[in-house]
């Protein structure tokens, strides 16, 4: 929504302009208890590379590799190469208005209040699935370094922990978060490290030499042709899903015009180096025919070097990625029901806060469904089948939340001219870049047909927004909705007067903003 609660330290604001008299301050201030910006600028920065480095890395790179052969390589450069035009957009309509929460207040605000419903609960919808596919992940590889162990347990054990890391403070989640992410680049470096070093003496071993020869000497970049390149996509894209998340954070960083542009724009070297250095050491250290789906790259080759002891560690640190995906799940799930429950697209019981200024009602609500996935993987018993189908599902419903991103920023554009032309952090590429991104996605959507398992996923997706526009007609007719509406509409005639003063005096904004929300 436009106007929102003053956080800690900042003066109150009309849609990213200072409240331009006491009474405006005053209605402000009166909102219900909002979150606190206690996210540093290492804590914005990790948790951008968190995202950016998901399970999809450590788990489905096998998949991809052994559908797309080294073509992979131009797969993630693509994918990171089109989201980063994503992230700009959402960089500079976060800016424009340092009171949006993020992406779904955005949508709501440019696009009609259906946008705001629509982007907010897909959007929690994409991570409980992603946080159930992480729980699987974790279930699968918790019984490879424990066989006997029971499927439940790690599955039960990561929300429990999960959900009292979260119930402490938003900086405890960042700070666990920026380990995690930690623990990931570290096993990053060391892989490409390992593999460097048995490139460059030669290392021998069942599948050959270790040479950077193997990436075109077993059929070319592109051994199975076009539609395996094409192949590639499917799973690629799930690996980039969290990659907006820093934009979740934006009510909660301290600096967000200095840490949000930082972490966006750092993106491209970020993709260069975990995805496709990596990749590249993976397919010279090992051809890419050795590769299967369900088995990890990264454990297979510390094992190939001989060092079990190193693959153990690697295969915690898998979990330890899955771990820090959930804790990401977890904690954007909760504040985007916050924020639709705070503007009546949720029950209220769900727009309170704890003592600690933590969303506790709505991260139970995160963490009960989660546990769902350790049912999945008992109703199919099959780890890797239960993996794919959640992941499609998840891939589509972010593809509609970064659609609705860019769909925000043409209207931006439209009716927003003048804070495009004072934004310091504009999007590059502009408007024919977003047509650009667009035609990617239904290249995707397209690639998602071409295989059975990856089809039968996008078929059943439609059905999470059939039931979505079910809840919103009959919500969008309710009294509740409708004065939040009117709260909605006399927030933007606010806007525009605060603009029309030049700097000036508004009367009677304050006023009006506070009879519509009465």
């Amino acid at each position: 929504m436009a106007i929102h609660p003053p956080t800690s330290g900042e003066p109150a604001r009309f849609n990213g302009e200072p409240a331009r008299n006491p009474g405006a301050a005053t209605a402000v201030r009166s909102e219900p208890p909002h979150l606190e910006r206690q996210l540093t600028n290492r804590h914005i920065q990790l948790i951008a590379i968190g995202g950016a480095i998901g399970t999809g890395l450590f788990m489905g790179s096998g998949k991809t590799i052994s559908a797309a052969g080294p073509s992979v390589i131009f797969v993630y450069m693509i994918i990171g190469f089109m989201l980063f035009f994503v992230m700009r957009a959402m960089g500079e309509l976060l800016l424009s208005n340092l009171n949006y929460k993020s992406f779904s207040d955005f949508a709501a605000d440019l696009l009609g209040p259906w946008a705001g419903f629509f982007t907010g609960w897909t959007y929690w919808f994409c991570w409980v699935i992603t946080g159930i596919a992480d729980v699987i992940a974790i279930a699968g590889y918790s019984k490879e370094l424990w066989p006997a162990l029971p499927l439940w347990i790690p599955g039960l054990a990561t929300v429990a922990i999960l959900l009292l890391l979260n119930l402490a403070t938003v900086k405890a989640f960042g700070e666990t978060e920026f380990w995690f992410a930690l623990i990931k680049i570290v096993a990053i470096a060391a892989l490409i490290i390992v593999g460097l070093f048995m490139i460059f003496t030669g290392f021998q071993s069942d599948a050959g030499t270790a040479s950077f020869t193997n990436l075109w000497s077993h059929g070319g970049f592109f051994p199975n042709e076009f539609m395996g390149f094409v192949a590639g996509f499917q799973i690629a894209v799930f690996a980039f899903v969290g990659i907006e998340l820093v934009g979740t954070t934006a009510a909660e960083a301290r600096n967000p015009e200095r840490t949000l542009p930082k972490a966006i724009n750092a993106i491209p070297v970020r993709v260069l180096l975990f995805y496709v250095g990596a990749l590249i050491i993976l397919m010279a250290v090992t051809p890419w025919t050795q590769f299967a789906a369900g088995h990890s790259p990264f454990i297979g080759m510390f094992s190939l070097a001989g060092l079990g002891a190193a693959a153990t560690v690697v295969n915690l640190v898998v979990l330890t990625s899955a771990m820090s995906s959930a804790n990401s799940g977890i904690y954007s799930t909760s504040r985007m029901v916050f924020g639709l429950a705070q503007e009546g697209d949720a029950p209220g019981i769900f727009s309170r806060l704890s003592t600690r200024k933590v969303p506790s009602n709505a991260l139970f609500l995160s963490c009960v469904l989660l546990l769902s996935g350790v049912v999945l993987m008992y109703a199919g018993q099959d780890v890797g089948k239960a993996f794919e189908m959640v992941t499609t599902v998840s891939a589509v419903c972010f593809i509609f939340v970064w659609s609705i991103i860019l769909a925000s920023y043409i209207a931006f554009r439209r009716r927003r001219p003048h804070l495009h032309d004072a934004s310091q952090f504009k999007m590059p590429g502009g408007i024919p870049a977003v047509w650009v991104v667009y035609a990617f996605f239904a290249f995707v959507l397209w690639a998602l047909t071409t295989q059975p398992d990856t089809l039968l996923a996008l078929l059943v997706t439609p059905v999470w927004f059939v039931v979505l526009g079910v809840a919103w007609a009959i919500l969008r007719r309710r009294p509740a909705h409708l004065a939040r509406f009117e709260v909605f509409r006399a927030e933007l005639r606010a806007d525009q007067a605060a603009a029309g003063q030049n700097g000036g005096q508004a009367p009677g904004v304050a006023e009006e903003v506070q009879q519509a929300r009465k």
